[in-house]
Formats: C-alpha cells, sequence, structure tokens
C-alpha cells in the first residue's frame, strides 16, 4: 500500500505540484489529464508486454500500434448508392490522412522536442486513445467530450519524465513481490483520494477500508451482477470486483496473498483467473452517474486495474427515465448526501412521498436488487431515527419487504476530511417484490454494531492505527450472529426483534436499543472528607487547638462538619 512507499508518494506529490504551478488547479482537472497520460503510458506498456509474450509462446497478437489509424472525421463515408469505383475512390481519398500508429507509442513520443510533443499527442495520440476501443464501444461514448488541455509544452515533458519515473518504481517493487496491476490500482486511487473536498453534488470519496469491509458484508460471486447507482469513481465495483477475485485465487490455492493494514485480504489479478471467469467479471459491473467526469473516472479507474470493457453510464438513477427493476444481485452504494432533488423529475414508483435523496437512493436500491440480492449501503444516521412519514415509511419497507440484517453505526470522523457526518451501513435482502402481497414480514430480527474504531484517527488528517479497529470484529460477528440466540444489550453489539423496532416507530438508532451500565460506586462519609481537609490544611492539630481557629477556611470546615454531626 501506498503509505509504507514513501518514494512512489514523493513521485505522484510532485506531479500534483508540477501540474498546480503549471495552471491547473481543479483537482478533478488535474485528475482527468493525469489520467490520460498513465492510460497512454500503460496501452504502451501493456501492448510491449502482449507482443513479448506472443513471440515466447508462438501465438499469434495483433499490436495495437501497428499499420496506420484514420481519424474518425476522416474515415470514408460509404454509402449503399455508391459504386465500386466510387467506394475505391473514397478509400484512397482517406488514406492521406492516415496516421502511422508506431509513432502513437509513448515510447515514440516522449523523445519529442516539447512543442511537437504538445502538439502530437493533443492532434494525434488523444484523439487515437478516444478511438481506440472502437466506436461502438461504451469507453469511446464516454470519451467523446474529453478534452486534452495541457496548456505549456514544459508541463508536459515534465509530466511524461515524471510518470516514467513513477513506473520505474512501481516495476522495482513489482520484482520485490508485490503485483504490478495492484500497485498502478493503488497508485491511482492515491491519486483519486486528492479530490480533498465534497463536489457540487454532495460526493465524497468512500475510504478504501469502509469499502472493503461492506464487501465481506455481502460477498458477491462470480456471475453475480452488481451494481453503484451512484458510482462515482467506481470505488464500490472495484471492491467488488477485487473481493470476487482474491475469493477465485484464494480458492485455487495462491500463496502469495497476505492481510493488508486493514487485515483484509485482497488482489486485482489472480494467476487463477481464467478466461472465462474474466470474461464474466467483465460483463458483471454496473455503474451510473450524473457526472460526466465521474462516469470517465470510473471507466478509467476500473480499466487501470484490469477490467476491460466496465459498464458505466451517465444516468440519473432516480429520474423518470431510468426504469430498470429487479435486474442486479448485489448492490453497494455511498449514495450522495445532497438534501432535496427536483420533484418534477423524480421516478413515480417511490412510495416514501419524499424528495430527500437519501430516501430515494434507499427506495432505488430496493427496486434495483432482484429478489435474493443483497445490499451494502451508506447512510446518514438521520435516516435511522428520522420522525416524519417518509423516514417511518422507509424504515418500514426495509423491515417488511427486506430481510434487514444489520445496522452499523459509524463514527463522524469516517468521512473527514471531506465531511463531518455521522453515518451508517444497511445491509438489506430483497424477499418481497413491490407488487408482492407480504404475507409475513421479511424481517426476524436486526443485527446491531456501534463502531467506535475503523483503524484510522478520526481527526481530518486520518493517520492510520495500530491494529484493525472494529473492522474484522464486526465481519467475524456479523456473520456469527445468525447462530447466536441470546444478547447481551450492555455490549457494541446485540440483535433486537422486529416487533420490538416496530413498537419503537421503526427507529433504527443503536442508542434506542443499547442497556447502559451504571456502575455503583461508594464513597466516604461526608465528616470523613471534611476530616481530611482539615486535616490537610493543619495537619495532625487536636480539638483543643482546632477550637481556638477563629477565621479562613479551616472554620468554614468545622462549622460544616458541626451542621452535619
Amino acid at each position: 500500500m501506498l503509505q509504507h512507499n514513501a518514494e512512489l508518494k514523493s513521485k505522484i506529490d510532485q506531479l500534483w505540484n508540477k501540474f498546480w504551478a503549471g495552471g491547473i488547479s481543479n483537482p478533478l482537472t488535474a485528475i482527468e489529464q493525469i489520467t490520460y497520460l498513465l492510460f497512454m503510458k500503460r496501452l504502451d506498456e501493456q501492448d510491449l508486454k502482449k507482443q513479448a509474450d506472443a513471440e515466447w509462446t508462438g501465438e499469434p497478437y495483433t499490436s495495437k500500434f501497428e499499420g496506420t489509424w484514420i481519424p474518425p472525421e476522416y474515415r470514408p463515408k460509404i454509402l449503399d448508392t455508391d459504386s465500386e469505383a466510387e467506394q475505391k475512390k473514397k478509400i484512397e481519398a482517406s488514406k492521406k490522412y492516415a496516421i502511422d500508429r508506431k509513432g502513437l507509442r509513448w515510447s515514440e513520443f516522449k523523445h519529442m522536442q516539447a512543442e511537437d510533443m504538445l502538439s502530437h499527442v493533443q492532434g494525434k495520440v488523444f484523439p487515437f486513445l478516444k478511438d481506440m476501443n472502437g466506436t461502438e464501444s461504451n469507453f469511446t461514448h464516454h470519451m467523446k467530450n474529453a478534452v486534452f488541455i495541457i496548456p505549456k509544452p514544459s508541463l508536459l515533458v515534465e509530466a511524461v519524465k515524471t510518470i516514467d519515473e513513477i513506473f520505474l518504481v512501481m516495476e522495482k517493487d513489482a520484482e520485490q513481490g508485490q503485483n504490478f496491476q495492484d500497485i498502478q490500482g493503488d497508485v491511482y486511487e492515491y491519486l483519486l483520494s486528492a479530490i480533498a473536498s465534497a463536489g457540487k453534488n454532495g460526493q465524497f470519496r468512500t475510504p478504501r477500508h469502509i469499502i472493503k469491509l461492506m464487501a465481506e458484508l455481502v460477498q458477491p460471486q462470480l456471475g453475480h451482477q452488481i451494481c453503484d447507482p451512484a458510482c462515482g469513481t467506481g470505488g464500490f465495483l472495484l471492491g467488488a470486483y477485487q473481493y470476487v477475485v482474491t475469493r477465485l485465487a484464494m480458492k485455487a490455492g495462491s500463496a502469495r496473498l497476505t492481510p493488508d493494514e486493514d487485515g483484509f485480504i485482497r488482489t486485482s489479478v489472480a494467476a487463477a483467473l481464467s478466461a472465462e471467469a474474466q470474461a464474466i467479471l467483465d460483463t458483471s459491473l454496473f455503474g451510473f452517474d450524473i457526472d460526466g467526469t465521474m462516469v470517465r473516472l470510473g471507466l478509467m479507474n476500473l480499466m487501470m486495474h484490469g477490467i476491460d470493457e466496465p459498464k458505466l453510464d451517465y444516468k440519473d438513477t432516480l429520474s423518470k427515465s431510468f426504469d430498470e427493476e429487479s435486474c442486479y444481485d448485489i448492490v453497494m452504494a455511498n449514495p450522495p448526501f445532497t438534501g432535496s432533488v427536483d420533484k418534477g423529475d423524480i421516478n413515480e414508483r417511490f412510495q416514501a412521498g419524499s424528495p430527500k435523496s437519501e430516501l430515494l437512493f434507499l427506495e432505488n436500491i430496493y427496486h434495483l436488487l432482484k429478489k435474493g440480492g443483497t445490499a451494502g449501503v451508506i447512510i446518514p444516521q438521520g435516516v435511522l431515527f428520522g420522525s416524519g412519514k417518509a423516514f417511518k415509511t422507509v424504515r418500514q419497507m426495509l423491515l417488511d419487504r427486506c430481510d434487514l440484517k444489520a445496522v452499523i453505526a459509524m463514527p463522524s470522523g469516517v468521512f473527514k476530511p471531506y465531511a463531518g457526518v455521522a453515518t451508517a451501513i444497511l445491509v438489506f435482502t430483497k424477499v418481497w417484490g413491490p407488487k408482492d402481497k407480504i404475507t409475513k414480514p421479511a424481517t426476524e430480527q436486526v443485527w446491531f454494531y456501534n463502531m467506535t474504531d475503523d483503524g484510522y484517527s478520526l481527526d481530518d488528517k486520518r493517520t492510520k492505527k495500530e491494529g484493525f479497529g472494529n473492522l474484522q470484529d464486526i465481519v467475524e460477528k456479523f456473520h456469527a450472529c445468525d447462530n447466536t440466540t441470546e444478547w447481551d444489550r450492555t455490549q457494541n453489539w446485540f440483535a433486537v426483534p422486529r416487533e420490538e423496532i416496530k413498537k419503537e416507530g421503526y427507529d433504527l438508532s443503536f442508542s434506542r436499543y443499547k442497556e447502559e451500565v451504571f456502575e455503583e460506586i461508594e464513597y466516604d462519609a461526608p465528616s470523613m472528607i471534611l476530616d481530611r481537609l482539615i486535616k490537610a490544611e493543619v495537619g495532625d492539630a487536636d480539638e483543643e487547638l482546632l477550637a481556638k481557629v477563629n477565621g479562613g477556611i479551616v472554620k468554614e470546615l468545622l462549622a460544616l462538619r458541626g451542621m452535619i454531626g
């Protein structure tokens, strides 16, 4: 992990500083531009490796940088009415715009002079990058509006040089046993962590250790359709992917996997991942976001981790135009807490009658789940005890139509420095569909846990502490709760029957059901306390001497002692 690699962190920080000094001070803009350069580097490195592997094995491989590339705007537009001669004429005419693909390699253009490099990357390499997956691909569709805006030749030269240095450090680390794909993913995650303030839509990045915890709770499997309806940069989808890949690697007996600093075992790439399993995973991850920049960053984040064609899309999943129902086995999300959504465009299937985004997303996630599908969702703690009708309606839905398995309260510092709001994790499985008549409420009991320590300091610095905090304890006790029949409500975890929760107005706050233990303390008699205070003032004076005291605190203490007898 990068917190243990000072050299790599230093190089990435240098890159940030160069973009800042070069006039790109908006973190999101800088990340986009850095991402494009990382992609160019990655594309070249991967292609060279595949070429070398093909030569070694004798298997055929066609390089992405072989032959020529014609930009989309110059490609011949062949009409059905064109004669064969007219078609050939158009094809020949387009060839004068053909670009030698070899010159689009990172390893080729990085040797150019500054001015030439900037115009070459802007005018040829970047358009090629946008088009590389073919005109019909999801990636190309979302890259359509992407722009390369590095303004200065000197900044591009410095950025290219620093990225080369970053890759050298990554390769050195890989030689010492770490998986290169994992290191590359960590670098990108570190870049994303630099978005240190909430965006205009209330978006803030979920800490990786919380994502890993939630994956352990919902346990996605190979073949599951997995969704995040407010995906941002794709952190939850990546967390689900890594969980599945790690379980496959462990099943295959991989010996190199060890727990990370949070106590979780994770990898992005497993040697045991067959072509069939990779193909299944590539078609299993779905994400939606209303911010086009986030969709692009999410696509590239997942591709950096080895997912070839992620299914991320620009969509408002709360709007009337979004009608997916019962599509997913797993939903993992930290939807934005933006306050209210425009009532005019809210999907009519929502029953709570509230424009509050946190309630709408909870209903939305219920609709997205297949029957038997499970969700892990982060919500503001106000949802657990809000007294309004909409809050109670949504909580009753979770208890009646779903099996609400867990409510895990988290301390308010978990999302610092982005936000100080207290949050909770809900884990629930959909049992009854929205049109089903409920014959029996789905939830029998709800397991509560009060997280007090997530393994990091709860201030703005969020420094890693020794140990795992409550993380591994939560996983262990959650998976054992079905086999527990008696609960001690003085502890930080316990289960509560649904009927009791119903009597409490469907309140789901931990404190509502926690039994406080008041320790009985025995105090000395007041006269004994007064004797000690007098002794502290005058020492071992006898009563005859004390009777001669005419004033001061000692006289007051003696008078008080006389009053209580």
